[in-house]
C-alpha cells in the first residue's frame, strides 16, 4: 500500500440516514402476473409517498432492469432466478441507503422471493401480492404479451406456459380486480402510516 494511502472503512448507520430521511428505511416488494398492475401501483404509491410525505424513494421495475443491468438474462427459470437474485442485490443497496425500496417484478418463484427477504432486516421486507385473476391480467394486456405467447411468438411466458406461485403469507394483498390503482396505492400508504414507517 502506498505510503499516502490510510485505509478508511466508510459507515454511515442505517438509523442515521433514516433521521436524515424522516422515515425508516423499507423494500416493498409487488409481485404478480404480467398486467395484474404492479409497475402502475407502484409508480402511484412512490408518487403519493413524495408529494405528501417528501419521502425518499427508489423504483425498481422489471422492465427497466431487463433493459440495462440484466438485458444479457432471457426468461429460462434460472435467467428468472438470476434476474429476481440482482434486483433483491440492489434492493438491499437502496434499503441500506434508507430509501423506500419499491420494487415491482413478477417474480414467479417463492424461492426467490424468500431470497430477497432474506437479504434485509426482518420486518423491513413487505411482500406485497398483486392478486388478479388471469383471465383479467390477458384482457388488459398492454404490451400483447399474453397474446404473443398464445400464438408461441414468447415461450417460457409466465401465466401461459410458466407458472407462478402465489406468496402464502404475504404483508400485504391488493386485489386490482376489485380496486383502481389509487385505491390499491392507498391501502399501502394506510398501512405504512399504521406500522410507522412514515
Amino acid at each position: 500500500m502506498a505510503e499516502n494511502l490510510t485505509p478508511f472503512t466508510h459507515h454511515i448507520p442505517l438509523e442515521v440516514r433514516e433521521c436524515i430521511n424522516g422515515h425508516k428505511a423499507v423494500v416493498l416488494w409487488f409481485t404478480g402476473l404480467s398486467g395484474s398492475g404492479k409497475s402502475s401501483i407502484a409508480g402511484m404509491l412512490e408518487s403519493m409517498l413524495i408529494e405528501r410525505h417528501a419521502a425518499h424513494t427508489c423504483f425498481l421495475d422489471g422492465d427497466s432492469l431487463r433493459s440495462g443491468l440484466n438485458r444479457d438474462l432471457g426468461f429460462s427459470d434460472a435467467d428468472r432466478s438470476e434476474n429476481i437474485r440482482r434486483a433483491g442485490e440492489v434492493a438491499r443497496l437502496m434499503f441500506e441507503a434508507g430509501l423506500i425500496t419499491l420494487v415491482a417484478f413478477i417474480s414467479p418463484f417463492a424461492r426467490d422471493r424468500d431470497r430477497a427477504r432474506a437479504l434485509v432486516p426482518a420486518g423491513r421486507f413487505w411482500e406485497i401480492y398483486v392478486a388478479c385473476p388471469l383471465e383479467i391480467c390477458r384482457s388488459r394486456d398492454p404490451k400483447q404479451l399474453y397474446q404473443r405467447a398464445q400464438q408461441g411468438e414468447i415461450t417460457d411466458f409466465t401465466g401461459i406456459s410458466s407458472g407462478y406461485e402465489p406468496p402464502l403469507h404475504p404483508e400485504l394483498v391488493l386485489h386490482s380486480d376489485r380496486m383502481g390503482v389509487v385505491e390499491c396505492a392507498e391501502q399501502v400508504l394506510a398501512r405504512m402510516l399504521e406500522k410507522g414507517v412514515l
